[in-house]
């Protein structure tokens, strides 16, 4: 996995004054020259008075003295001060070696802390960091139990080969204690392994959200290869003195070494390139699994197992995992039917892989559940559940690895309610969890993160959405205008509310239009939104009181909050006697957009003047307007330009000569919520008014439009 950000890195950035009471009489200088060394070593882990705890404290002791050392004959004027604390440490470890070993766990501790205030989001990369340097701690302490256990038996065998009986009971009472304590540290280190793929597996769904996910497995690999490996050694030792005589060697040590190897067979292997958690029927897909002991397993071996690919329900999943099921019932047939849903494993020593892939497979038809209450088919969750027959070392395992849940649907108007049960389910989950059961409420402030973390992803960009934003998504999902942000805090959203009940006043979900506000912005709205042109989140209400003090002509951008995938443009303009009224440009959609861009609609619009907060429009939008080029095969310009329906000024302001040249027009034809037009020749017509032709030359006319687009004849 990739290395996760340290804490030292985040100190260096922050002001040295948040850490000066951290360090007590420890010199902050020095603390620097340590930088990542420091928190890379097994603090908080040494405690205790037990041999090893004491063993580990002055190790760390000495590494420490030695880097101080190193680092002395490069720090210049420091290296004085630092030769004089190398003595000290020198004197303390002889006194007290715990002491140090707390004073540096406390100042690592510090550190942290004060970090995650100013950085909060880190909590989850420094727990990773902080979980690596437990498990190879407790591989040290494995080991370290693991070499006693060694050396007792040696003894016992030798008491037996020189016949001394006398001392036998005890030194096997010795030699069965220490064997247990390393059987139960080494399940102790299997667990931490197995809990860290079920998160790397929970990674890797919220991965499906557009969370951030380093899919490396061989990190995990390397931990399950190890403890393999140290199953084997205890194994072989076992055997060795069984072998002089059984009577010595508990069957319980056999049984418990049998049970952990197959529970560690199991858990390595798993989905690592997942199906789409959108399956559509009749359409290829692909897939790939991953077996982390595979090398180790079926090195040597002649013919390599095949997977099977199955497609099962959520009851099915259910029952799957339940204990009373045996592995021959996982063999059964599932839920529909998979083409070319089978593989065979192969082993790639350049990445030292073992796995398989799907790369054709097929979903022909599903078998669809009994649903309850008012589900809906795109709310049903499968999966895809892969499953080989291992044998190694005279023992048959089955393996089995499912997918992330799947909705399969059967058209593409499903599509779009399918996704919602997929964000759902990736966002809220838990990592361990019945198949696939999931809270029907959340704290809105997750939904918050999961919003912010679709729209980013699914954007491509780095313009978060920010507290104002949720604020408007949480009226507009609650159907309360008046909602505050202190209501927000201990607030719960349903999935009802996020994608089964239409929004207040409207023919659509909350997730239907969110969904469409990310497809427009992701499609053609992008750059804008990246270089903060968009306020987009905001309600009318609140754009009316934004502008009501602007000078006239001040505009923002806004999603439509009245229709699906649409961005509309807010204005003052001021009368007079100074008094202002608010308009409201109906939307844009993504076929309005694709005829011409957003930069190109805001340079026609000569209403618009300056753009809220970030200057005039000209300065800010520039860079997005068309570049007029010349046509030199013999052909006349034609272009599209934009004018508010009914607002004479703009009438006024629009000459032939701010028309944009085109090079070509796209076929298909702009929606029925504008007017465009065919202009003739301004001879004719009354000065600055192009006249309209008759209707068949007309594309068409929407009495209900508040702009209109015209395509110009250019002369």
């Amino acid at each position: 996995m990739a290395k996760a950000p340290s804490v030292w890195s985040c100190v260096c950035k922050m002001p040295q004054g948040h850490f000066e009471k951290l360090y007590g009489g420890f010199p902050q200088k020095i603390r620097h020259h340590l930088g990542d060394w420091l928190e890379n070593q097994p603090w908080e882990h040494i405690m205790g008075a037990d041999p090893f705890c004491i063993e580990m404290a002055n190790s760390v002791i000495t590494q420490l003295v030695e880097e101080l050392k190193k680092v002395a004959k490069s720090s210049g004027s420091d290296a004085h001060l630092i030769l004089q604390w190398v003595e000290n440490f020198k004197i303390m470890a002889q006194r007290d070696p715990m002491a140090i070993i707390q004073s540096f766990k406390n100042i690592c501790k510090g550190e942290m802390d004060i970090v995650l205030k100013q950085y909060p989001r880190l909590d989850m990369a420094f727990h990773s960091r902080q979980e690596e340097t437990m498990f190879h701690f407790r591989s040290k302490k494995m080991l370290h139990k693991l070499k006693q256990t060694s050396a007792a038996q040696q003894t016992l065998k030798l008491a037996v080969e020189s016949l001394q009986f006398q001392d036998l009971p005890g030194l096997q009472k010795k030699w069965v204690f220490l064997m247990e304590e390393s059987l139960t540290q080494l399940s102790t280190l299997q667990e931490q392994t197995v809990k860290r793929i079920n998160i790397w597996k929970k990674q890797q769904q919220k991965a499906g959200n557009g969370a951030p996910f380093d899919e490396n497995l061989l990190p995990l690999q390397d931990r399950a290869e190890f403890i393999f490996g140290k199953y084997h050694e205890l194994c072989v030792m076992i055997q060795e003195l069984k072998e002089i005589d059984h009577r010595l060697v508990p069957q319980e040590f056999f049984d418990k070494i049998n049970t952990g190897i197959g529970a560690l067979i199991k858990s390595s292997f798993l989905v690592d390139k997942q199906p789409p958690q959108v399956l559509k029927t009749q359409t290829k897909f692909q897939a790939s699994v991953n077996f982390m002991l595979g090398s180790k397993i079926m090195t040597g071996v002649n013919k390599m197992p095949v997977i099977r690919a199955t497609i099962i329900t959520e009851k099915g999943a259910q029952e799957l995992f339940a204990p009373s099921v045996s592995a021959s019932e996982s063999l059964k047939d599932g839920a529909g039917e998979i083409e070319n849903g089978r593989s065979v494993f192969e082993f790639t020593q350049a990445t030292r892989t073992c796995g398989a892939v799907f790369k054709n497979m097929l979903l022909k038809k599903i078998k669809r559940c009994e649903r309850k209450g008012s589900e809906s088919v795109t709310e049903e969750k499968c999966a895809i559940l892969f499953t080989a027959e291992i044998h190694f070392s005279g023992s048959t395992y089955i393996i089995q690895a499912m997918s992330l849940p799947v909705v399969v649907i059967v058209h593409g108007n499903q599509d779009n309610n399918a996704k919602a049960t997929v964000l759902w389910d990736n966002a809220f989950s838990e990592i361990v969890r019945c198949p696939f059961y999931v809270e029907e409420k959340v704290p809105w402030r997750k939904m918050c993160s999961t919003l912010n973390m679709k729209f980013t992803s699914e954007v491509g960009t780095k313009h978060e959405l920010s507290a104002d934003h949720f604020w408007f998504l949480a009226q507009k999902i609650f159907g309360d205008s008046c909602l505050s942000y202190d209501d927000l805090k201990e607030r719960t959203v349903s999935w009802t509310q996020f994608n089964k009940e239409p929004v207040r006043e409207r023919n659509f979900t909350f997730w239907q239009w969110f969904d469409g506000v990310v497809d427009l912005t992701k499609k053609h709205l992008k750059d804008y939104w990246s270089d903060g042109l968009i306020m987009g989140f905001v309600s009318k209400l609140f754009v009316q009181k934004l502008l009501s003090v602007e000078p006239s002509g001040t505009f923002l951008l806004r999603f439509s909050d009245s229709e699906i995938g649409g961005i509309t443009i807010a204005y003052v303009i001021r009368g007079e006697d100074g008094s202002g009224q608010i308009q409201n440009i109906q939307p844009f959609g993504a076929r309005d957009l694709q005829i011409l861009s957003l930069g190109d609609r805001v340079k026609d619009l000569k209403q618009l003047t300056y753009l809220y907060k970030k200057g005039r429009k000209d300065d800010v939008f520039e860079k997005y307007y068309k570049k007029v080029s010349s046509c030199g095969n013999g052909y006349k310009k034609t272009a599209i330009i934009v004018k508010v329906v009914g607002d004479e000024a703009e009438d006024s302001q629009t000459s032939w000569n701010d028309a944009m040249p085109m090079e070509g027009i796209d076929s298909q034809q702009p929606s029925t919520s504008h007017s465009v037009h065919y202009a003739s020749p301004p001879y004719g017509s009354p000065a600055g008014s192009p006249a309209h032709i008759s209707t068949p030359q007309m594309l068409y006319r929407s009495v209900e439009s508040r702009y209109e687009l015209w395509l110009l004849y250019v002369y």
